[in-house]
Formats: C-alpha cells, sequence, structure tokens
C-alpha cells in the first residue's frame, strides 16, 4: 500500500554478548544500513565476526530515535538494538508506538531476543514458568506483596538505588527467610551469581546490571483483601469495623492503577485493604495524630502493604503536594469535608468518593457538599450492624452505631 517506507527492525540482542545473539538477529543486523542503540548495545553489534562497518547513532531514548530516521531517509533498512528481549520491560514499545503511528513512513519489524530472567534461570537450572515478573529500574512499584504471594519472583533492577530498595524493603517487612539469587553482569566475561538471605548482601552487590530471583519458602496463601479487626494492631485510635470496610471498599470500585486517599486514617485498615487489592494500587493513607500514624506504620508492616505511602498532616493542606486521585475515602474529616472536597475536585473532577459518617453533624456536611455540587450522582446506605455475645448460656445479639456509607462520582452512569 505505501512505497518507499524505511524498515526499521527493533532487535533483542539478549544480555548483551554477540554469543546469545539469535541467528535472526545477527541477519537482520548485516542487513541494516546504520546501527541504532544505546553504547552497549552497539559495541555488542561491533564484535559479530566481520561485521562491515557501519554508520551508527548513539542514542535510546525513541523520540531522538524516532527525529534521527526522520531526517535521515537515506538509511532504509535501520537496526535499532535493544537490551534483553524487545517484549519485556524495554524500549521497545515507545519506539514501536511511535514507528507503528507512521505507517506511511516506516515500516517495522520486531526481532525477539534472550531475555533476562530466561538466561538467568537457565544458570540457576531452574524454571521461571511460575515466577511473578517486575522491574524496579527507575520505578516505584510496589514488589513486597509479590514476594509475600509468590515462591518465585524475577525483579530486573538498574539504576542507582533500586538494589538499595529491595534489601531495604526485604529486610523492614520481615523477609529474613527468603533467598536471593542476584545475577551480575550476566553472560559477560565478569558475570558473577551471588546467593544469600537479604542480612548477606551489602548494597554494592546488587548495583549496576543486576536481576534477581527471589525464592519465598512460605508465601502467603491468602487472597483477597479483607482482614479481620482482631488482625489489626489498634491501641485506643478509633477504627473503621469490618463489616462497613467491605461495603465501604465495594462502594470505592477500585481499580489497577488507583491512586487511593485516605483521608483520616486512624490505624490504617481501609489503606491496608485498598492496598492488597491490587499490586500496582498506590495507597496515600492522610493522618494528623501521632499516635494513629505510628499504628499505620505498624500495620503496614505487618501486612505487608507497601503500596501505602504514610502523610503525616492534616487534610486538605497535607493533600497539595501529591498526586491527583482516582478514588477518596474519608473516614474523618475533623469539620473541613467541604474544604477537602474541594481540593479532590480541584485535583481530579472525576474522582470515586466515599464518605463514612457516624454523627448527624457528619451527615448534614455531606448533604450540604451535594447541594454545593461537590458530591454527584449521590449514593446512600445506612448499616446497622449487630454482632452476637455470650450471656450465660445463650447468645445474644449487639448493635453497634449505624453508619452512613456515602459514594458520589466516578464519572460513571
Amino acid at each position: 500500500m505505501y512505497e518507499n517506507r524505511q524498515k526499521i527492525a527493533l532487535i533483542g540482542i539478549g544480555t548483551g554478548t554477540p554469543d546469545l545473539l539469535t541467528p535472526q538477529a545477527e541477519k537482520r543486523i548485516r542487513e541494516s544500513s546504520c546501527l541504532i542503540g544505546a553504547g552497549r548495545m552497539l559495541q555488542c553489534a561491533r564484535q559479530i565476526p566481520e561485521l562491515p562497518r557501519k554508520p551508527e547513532f548513539e542514542e535510546y531514548r525513541a523520540d531522538r530515535i524516532v527525529s534521527f530516521l526522520e531526517t535521515h531517509g537515506e538509511y532504509r533498512d535501520a537496526a535499532v538494538l535493544l537490551s534483553g528481549d524487545p517484549g519485556f520491560f524495554s524500549g521497545a514499545e515507545k519506539l514501536r508506538k511511535a514507528f507503528f503511528r507512521r505507517p506511511d513512513r516506516f515500516e517495522t519489524e520486531i526481532i525477539p531476543g534472550v531475555s533476562t530472567p530466561a538466561y538467568l534461570a537457565a544458570r540457576l537450572g531452574i524454571s521461571w514458568e511460575d515466577a511473578v515478573l517486575a522491574s524496579l529500574h527507575g520505578t516505584e512499584g510496589n514488589f513486597i506483596r509479590m514476594v509475600d504471594q509468590n515462591s518465585k519472583t524475577f525483579l530486573l533492577l538498574g539504576g542507582s538505588d533500586s538494589g538499595k530498595r529491595l534489601l531495604e524493603g526485604l529486610r523492614e517487612y520481615g523477609f529474613g527467610d527468603v533467598i536471593l539469587y542476584v545475577g551480575r553482569r550476566l553472560a559477560y566475561p565478569d558475570e558473577q551469581i551471588l546467593s544469600g538471605h537479604p542480612g548477606d548482601f551489602r548494597e554494592q552487590d546488587l548495583d549496576g546490571l543486576c536481576a534477581v530471583f527471589v525464592i519465598n519458602p512460605s508465601p502467603c496463601l491468602r487472597r483477597g483483601p479483607h482482614r479481620r479487626d482482631r488482625e489489626f494492631i489498634r491501641g485506643d485510635v478509633p477504627m473503621t469495623k469490618e463489616e462497613v470496610r467491605a461495603v465501604s471498599i465495594a462502594r470505592l470500585e477500585l481499580e489497577d492503577m488507583a491512586v487511593v486517599y485516605d483521608v483520616g486514617a486512624g490505624t490504617g485498615s481501609v489503606s491496608v485493604e485498598a492496598a492488597l487489592s491490587g499490586e500496582c494500587i498506590r495507597v496515600y493513607a492522610v493522618e494528623k495524630v501521632p499516635e494513629a500514624v505510628r499504628l499505620l506504620q505498624e500495620n503496614r508492616r505487618k501486612f505487608r502493604a507497601d503500596g501505602i505511602r504514610i502523610i503525616e498532616g492534616e487534610a486538605p493542606e497535607a493533600l497539595r503536594d501529591v498526586e491527583p486521585p482516582t478514588h477518596v475515602f474519608i473516614g474523618g474529616s475533623s469539620g473541613r469535608l467541604r474544604e477537602i472536597l474541594q481540593e479532590v475536585r480541584r485535583k481530579n473532577p472525576q474522582a470515586r468518593i466515599v464518605i463514612n459518617a457516624v454523627s448527624l453533624e457528619t451527615v448534614e456536611e455531606v448533604m450540604q457538599a451535594e447541594k454545593a455540587g461537590l458530591l454527584e450522582q449521590l449514593e446512600v446506605t445506612q448499616m446497622t450492624v449487630s454482632r452476637a455475645r455470650q450471656a450465660g448460656t445463650h447468645h445474644l445479639m449487639t448493635g453497634m452505631n449505624p453508619v452512613y456509607i456515602f459514594s458520589a462520582g466516578g464519572g460513571k452512569e
């Protein structure tokens, strides 16, 4: 359909040595009119035996690579070299999207390579089909829950602090018994594979080109976010009861990649259950009482809910510099509900909001907020929960305070 397009090959070179180049990758490199990639990738290509000298453009950023090719139409068959496999935490995705948006100009081919987990698993003599895979390179991704719930976790490291974050996280959340298999500079002459418990490693052991298999001998088999009241470390801080939490979390309608505000977080019971609802959910637990902040920290550690970020302070001021929310739970507002909702709507008018109210004064605040246009499509549920208590040989039901659960927004019909 389109003639005279530039042919672009996105080539996975494996771990970075010519020995692990596939025949298809080597063939495409030989046929190319120029080579593009980071310095390490270009160095790998130069080691291919009897490879003719070719023009090179040392660059890894997608926008600059596309711009270079747009201004150098004379390179009809360009090879973009990428580490590992293009389908595994690779810069290939941004490039693929950029090239595919220009079908009139570029014809794109993706050539797979040996991925880092495949190589390290082979060196260790283990399978990786049952491993959960993640990258800590340049991200703040949550990894504690992955390690907690899986017997085998592969983590791709990189940068100056990902190894430090890994070791500090495992130690903080009590993973002293897991085994780490650390691969450094895999496939290079100075390759190292180290093993041990988190306490056996120094931060510098996980610097640079590094990948890790974390083996958990006793993964948590429990699924679902809900936890019983008795499981939380409570102190004297009020806590949303488990039955109310279950309905409130359901009303939040959490989604993957949700950003949740828990305002007036208390012991963190709602924060914990929201964070346990998905590995990619980020929860900002806002609390002004020092004792409650301490309990929040303890419960985050106990439930290994590393998706929680604790913010000590009072809303709405404490929310000013936080990323916009997709979901908001308000369990306590200290009489400032209207201001909090105004701040939420300023950040994201489509945020899904759930409010718990016990006192009639808070109910009145909510209804005034609806009249002011701060709560759209408001739904109201009242819960009255009773629990049995033993009285001699009989069991009597004891009622708890009725709770109003308000839900609004979310941009859905």
